[in-house]
């Protein structure tokens, strides 16, 4: 397919990362492979695949590298591809992507099945599953290159045990669709999943033009790592310290400097505007 590019991540010189490598190159045989070699650099590579003219921009690596290639290509008639590599890859289960069967994420990436999809921004910057400020976004600053290399996913539940500890900014939220003027945590969802395989969104639609919102009251960080357990777990929302709502625009504002991630990748600090562009990203799914 000489109209697609392929933006591999090889993350760690992993085992593992060495193998998926490997096998995304066997894959993608007769097409251009571009490695990153740092962060950021899988945003630019796309944009100069826009530029040369392929139709196509596969994202191969986790969440953190669909959310640069996005950025890329936002804005454009380019369509994404999914191989998922990475740790968790949410996006890719949002969307019925299978990570354990690269061969068949490769004929999806062959086929002509595309999905337009929302898609979201935060300031200058576009995400396609979640967004978090306060809580989630101190833990992805608070976790080091070095604590992710020694203890992996384990890292996040290091810092979060530190970070519990802390009092939670206020947080000013200012929207038409909602009451609610003050919170510890806001979680802004695209997709229905936050982390992992759980429904966390509860009413979320890929394509239905809305954010969904999470709002944390007044709580303190530990209520809120309590709370997040309930909202994983229950069939729906209905709890009177948390706000759940749809909308198509929030602002989230502090007083103190309080850290902002798009897809698991830290992005600057309060304030931050949230807007839906509908269905503004074609990608490669599933039939």
């Amino acid at each position: 397919m000489n109209n697609t590019v392929v933006i591999l991540n090889p993350a760690a010189n992993s085992d593992r990362a060495l193998r998926a490598r490997a096998r995304v190159e066997a894959l993608a045989h007769g097409c251009a492979i571009c490695t990153t070699s740092g962060p950021g650099e899988a945003e630019i590579l796309a944009r100069h695949a826009v530029k040369e003219g392929f139709e196509r921009v596969v994202a191969a690596g986790g969440d953190g590298t669909i959310h640069e290639v996005v950025n890329g290509l936002a804005g454009t008639e380019t369509t994404l591809g999914l191989l998922p590599i990475g740790t968790v890859n949410v996006f890719a289960m949002e969307l019925g992507i299978p990570s354990n069967n690269l061969d068949l994420c490769w004929n999806i990436i062959e086929g002509d099945n595309t999905r337009l999809i929302d898609l979201p921004s935060a300031n200058d910057k576009y995400f396609v599953q979640l967004a978090g400020v306060g809580l989630d976004a101190q833990v992805v600053q608070e976790t080091s290159a070095s604590l992710k290399r020694n203890f992996g996913p384990l890292s996040y539940l290091i810092s979060a045990a530190q970070v519990a500890a802390r009092k939670p900014p206020r947080l000013v939220i200012e929207s038409p669709d909602t009451t609610v003027e003050e919170g510890s945590f806001v979680l802004i969802g695209n997709g229905r999943r936050y982390g992992g395989p759980f429904p966390f969104f509860k009413q979320a639609v890929i394509d239905d033009g809305l954010l969904d919102v999470i709002i944390f009251k007044q709580l303190g960080y530990l209520d809120i790592i309590n709370y997040l357990q309930k909202v994983f777990f229950s069939s729906e929302i209905r709890l009177p310290e948390i706000e759940y709502f749809q909308t198509a625009g929030i602002r989230v504002s502090s007083d103190q400097d309080v850290p902002v991630e798009l897809d698991g990748e830290l992005v600057g600090s309060c304030p931050v505007n949230f807007q839906m562009r509908e269905r503004q990203l074609r990608v490669l799914a599933p039939a």
